[in-house]
């Protein structure tokens, strides 16, 4: 018997158990009554008392052990075995707009900006289970990088090898906006999200930010948009050395469009973050994490197993032989 899963469905017939030691008490205050007294002078000449005279108590036990099973019948024990199944009924797509412009590698996050929300966005990735998640990139033009997918694998594989440099430069704000948009719009999930993260202002592409908010609000899709950047000064890449091809940095002032993240959030009911360090930026992403849940339903499945009907027969059993040696071997000293 599995004791992990075992219970009582009426469990309150425990208590008449309290009934079993106090009527074992009384038996044996009373046992001398339980049989004629013959009063003689001398016992001397009569045979000593049989074994089956000491044992005669067992008759009493066995109707208290009958007692005992009964009542534990009655509080019903039984085996529980549960079974579960999970099911997501409002699966949520994803795609993550992430800036790949020359300003991602400033270094006012660490190592870089870019690297920093690489090691952010996976771990975002891995709890999200239950998500399909898709992948654009853009700097002065955008394109996809993963379609919007059910495989982590591929997605988490995308996130770590992006790097600068595959697209002309300068940050197109409304183009990676709209790709995520383009992305989403077939999209037969139940909610619908864009991550849109950047550094910098619009100032290449040839769609209008607002033009990309107003078709992901007429579309349902919620937009958290994210300013990556300290407050202040920070190293930007600004030139290679032309010896050894590394890049040279120099102090910069960071700017980042706030007022237009602001709007392209607050139209699109989604929420404005800015991330100016490392810890700031994994909190966001945490935060976000738990904005958008997937709604799991869990079923559990019971299978009931009754145990009561050994112990009636074991109570039934204890008073047949009670019954039995009472009116045999017991018999004439009754």
């Amino acid at each position: 018997m599995d004791w992990s899963n075992f219970e009582f469905l009426n469990p309150e017939f425990l208590w008449l158990l309290i009934l079993i030691p106090l009527l074992a008490v009384w038996y044996f205050f009373m046992r001398k009554k339980d049989a004629a007294v013959l009063t003689i002078p001398s016992i001397k000449g009569f045979k000593a008392d049989s074994i089956l005279s000491k044992l005669k108590p067992l008759l009493y036990v066995l109707r208290l052990l009958a007692l005992a099973t009964i009542i534990i019948a009655l509080a019903r024990p039984r085996n529980v075995s549960v079974s579960k199944k999970t099911k997501s009924n409002r699966g949520i797509d994803i795609v993550m707009a992430i800036d790949v412009s020359a300003s991602m590698l400033a270094r006012d996050l660490k190592p870089n900006r870019l690297e920093a929300l690489k090691k952010v966005a996976i771990n975002f990735v891995d709890r999200r289970p239950n998500d399909r998640i898709g992948i654009v990139v853009y700097a002065g033009e955008s394109f996809t990088q993963t379609p919007i997918t059910s495989d982590k694998g591929i997605v988490k594989r995308t996130i770590s090898e992006l790097k600068w440099g595959q697209l002309e430069g300068g940050t197109a704000i409304g183009m990676g906006l709209g790709s995520a948009v383009n992305r989403l719009k077939e999209s037969t999930a139940k909610s619908k999200v864009i991550i849109l993260l950047t550094d910098g202002v619009n100032n290449s592409g040839n769609i209008d930010p607002r033009t990309a908010t107003e078709l992901a609000t007429e579309l349902g899709i919620k937009t958290y948009t994210i300013g990556i950047g300290t407050n202040g000064m920070a190293d930007f890449p600004w030139s290679r050395d032309p010896r050894t091809g590394k890049l040279q940095f120099r102090k910069q002032q960071v700017e980042i469009d706030e007022a237009l993240l602001k709007e392209i959030a607050e139209k699109t009911e989604g929420k404005y973050f800015r991330a100016t360090d490392n810890t700031s930026l994994k909190e966001i992403y945490d935060e976000i994490d738990k904005l958008e849940k997937t709604k799991i339903e869990e079923f559990k499945y019971y299978n009931y197993q009754e145990k009561f009907r050994i112990f009636v027969f074991l109570g039934l059993g204890f008073l047949l032989l009670e019954f039995i040696l009472r009116n045999t071997l017991f018999k004439s000293f009754i």
